[in-house]
This record gives structure tokens, C-alpha cells and sequence, in this order.
């Protein structure tokens, strides 16, 4: 298997320095290059196309913050391992799709961990975003402790609440920042959509029921509860009751 490319930035030799040495003790990963500020981190990213990314926050110059928004931006982003002594930036590193967030002194296992994560991270996410969700796959969830992988299969529903989607799983549940849009346009098969603001796993659908006021409600399978469904969406549940088949979907 190729080794994950890893850029290091940090504004403090000693730091990089460390960082380079946990890397190269572990085999399925290499340095390719280092960056002491923010706008060297940029022009690093450009010319060595990382897979990885360690990245300080404070740093002269952008700081790790304005970096990781840049490079979110990218058609081909790098994974963003925040490596920092703060830890009041964990809900900020959330919002630029942070992998993990990790506080120095980087320990090995600690590290070990978030460049797993953020290598599978790596290989999940293209897929999707190449138009092609895979048949049976996991979804990969960028979380400000990190990334959590759901397995499509126990996704019972996901509900949009203002900026975030919140996905409910049979392990329970995790704050993401998929639109509910691009979670119908690449997992259609798994998810159908019954209210504007909530996407149903297919597996957990048990019935349409009417309550006494004339409310459609998706009545879920193994007692899991009741989710509102909309008039304009309840046509197209009935119509996919009507078409289920056992392991058809």
C-alpha cells in the first residue's frame, strides 16, 4: 500500500521536529515536507499535494484556522490534523472539517489514531464525491473529536436542524455537516426522504400511519419511535410501501 504523504506545520522547530520523529517510526506513513507559517503551509500544500496535513493553529501569518478553511475549500482537500496546546478551538475546528483534533504533547498512540481516521477518512470521502456512493459502505463523519465512521445499514434517520444535520444511529447518535441534499443525492438507496428537514433509513420503515388530527406519521421498525412526514412527501412513502419487497432494499 503507498504511504500517506504528510505535511507538518508548526511556527516552533521543536515541535515539527517531534511530530517528524512519530511519523517516522510508523511505517505506513512519510514526511514530505514542512511549513513554518500559515502562508508557507498554503504554498507547501500546493507544490507537495499532502495527503495529510499536522497543523498548529497559532502560527504567524493565517493561523491554522484560516488554513484548514482555505484548504477545505479545495477540490482535492488534505486531511487536517489540528496538533495545538489550545484546546478552546475544538468546536472551530468542526466547522473547517477538521479530522482530529489533538493536544500537545502529541503522544504516538494519540497520533497513531488520528492519522487512521484520517487516512480511511481520505478514501470514503472521494467516493462521493465523485458522483458514486459505494454499494455497502460506511459514512465518515468529521466531528470536533474527530471522525466517526456509521455504517449506512444502522442509519435509522437524519434530521437537518438550522446549519447541521444530526444522524441517528443504532450506536446513537453524532452532530455532521452533510447537507441533507448530498446525503439523498449519494445514498438514495439507503435513505428516503419524508419532510423536508429529515431523511429515513429504508431498512427502518414499518408503516404510514394518519393520527386523529390527519398528521402522516412513519411509524419505524423494533420499536424505534414515530417521525412526522410531510403531505407533499407521504404520496411518495405510500407509493414506496406499496413497492417494498423483502431485501430489496
Amino acid at each position: 500500500m503507498t504511504s500517506q504523504r504528510i505535511l507538518i506545520a508548526d511556527d516552533e522547530p521543536l515541535a515539527r521536529d517531534r511530530l517528524r520523529r512519530l511519523v517516522e517510526g510508523l511505517p505506513e506513513y512519510s514526511v514530505c515536507g514542512e511549513a513554518a507559517d500559515g502562508d508557507r503551509t498554503l504554498q507547501a500544500v500546493a507544490e507537495l499535494e499532502p495527503d495529510i496535513v499536522l497543523l498548529d493553529i497559532r502560527m504567524p501569518g493565517a493561523d491554522g484556522m484560516d488554513v484548514a478553511a482555505h484548504l477545505s475549500q479545495l477540490e482535492r482537500p488534505p486531511a487536517v490534523i489540528f496538533c495545538t496546546a489550545y484546546d478552546h478551538y475544538a468546536l472551530q475546528a468542526f466547522e473547517v472539517n477538521a479530522s482530529a483534533y489533538l493536544m500537545k504533547p502529541i503522544r504516538k498512540d494519540a497520533l497513531t489514531k488520528a492519522l487512521q481516521q484520517a487516512a480511511k477518512t481520505n478514501r470514503l470521502q472521494q467516493q462521493p464525491l465523485a458522483g458514486t456512493a459505494p454499494a455497502a459502505a460506511e459514512l465518515a463523519v468529521r466531528t470536533y473529536r474527530g471522525t466517526e465512521l456509521i455504517d449506512l445499514v444502522s442509519l435509522i434517520y437524519c434530521q437537518a436542524d438550522q446549519k447541521y444535520v444530526t444522524l441517528h444511529h443504532l450506536q446513537g447518535n453524532v452532530l455532521s455537516d452533510y447537507t441533507l441534499k448530498e446525503l439523498e443525492q449519494h445514498y438514495g438507496d439507503h435513505l428516503l426522504r419524508v419532510h423536508r428537514n429529515t431523511l429515513v433509513g429504508t431498512r427502518f420503515i414499518q408503516a404510514l400511519h394518519r393520527n386523529i388530527s390527519g398528521q402522516a406519521t412513519l411509524v419505524l421498525r423494533d420499536g424505534l419511535g414515530e417521525l412526522p412526514v410531510s403531505r407533499r412527501h407521504a404520496s411518495e412513502l405510500r407509493q414506496w410501501l406499496q413497492d417494498y419487497r423483502p431485501g430489496k432494499h
